[in-house]
């Protein structure tokens, strides 16, 4: 019998780049986060977090209790807050969830950007220091990723990763505010990484040049 070792140990860390540095989720980024969800634009096909700050502070607080469930918990995540290095502010979120630590899998999800930083690099720096983090420090064999299949804009971003379309899952959840969704899935595996980190890290680069 072949035996595999699966993900261990914290899933978040301090990841640095050069546009932005994504910070473990904590209470401290409780203000910056509201401040950078305000724009209507980015919950087209997220549940609302800018309706009141009492539904931010809900999703707040149920992501720090997620990040905390541990290592054999079904709901365990590991979230980022996004901070811009030219400034200091946040400007997002993204996370590590639906995590099968003994089939070393996670998806990478639940992203939102400020639009102030759209098309500027920060969400490719993102995925590519979260990808990273999954294939070569938690040692990932395959990182999922999902979005509302209507949602033709996130869609083709994960195809130009390059990641793998897999399908769609039909009404596969209700989003709040949102209602019924078809979810379209992508992955990247591990023979895949390479590929899709040069071609991450050559969109950066022509990002930080325009």
């Amino acid at each position: 019998m072949i035996e595999q070792q699966g993900i261990e140990g914290p899933l978040t860390a301090t990841l640095e780049g050069r546009l932005v540095t994504l910070e473990p989720f904590a209470e401290e980024h409780r203000d910056g986060l509201w401040e950078a969800a305000q724009a209507d634009e980015i919950w087209e096909w997220l549940a609302t977090l800018n309706q009141s700050r009492e539904i931010f502070d809900d999703w707040f607080d149920l992501t720090l209790a997620s990040d905390a469930a541990g290592e054999s918990d079904p709901s365990e995540t590991g979230a980022f807050a996004v901070r811009r290095r030219a400034d200091g502010s946040l400007v997002g979120s993204s996370r590590y969830l639906a995590v099968r630590r003994p089939d070393r899998v996670v998806e990478i999800g639940w992203t939102w950007f400020n639009p102030s930083v759209w098309r500027t690099g920060v969400n490719v720096e993102t995925k590519l220091l979260m990808f990273t983090r999954a294939f070569e420090t938690l040692g990932c064999v395959r990182v999922e990723l999902k979005t509302d299949a209507r949602n033709e804009r996130s869609r083709r971003a994960m195809a130009a990763l390059p990641a793998q379309f897999e399908g769609i899952m039909r009404k596969h959840m209700i989003v709040p505010f949102v209602g019924q969704r078809d979810s379209a899935y992508f992955s990247v595996i591990d023979d895949e990484w390479p590929t899709v980190r040069a071609a991450l890290q050559a969109r950066l680069d022509a990002a930080r040049s325009s």
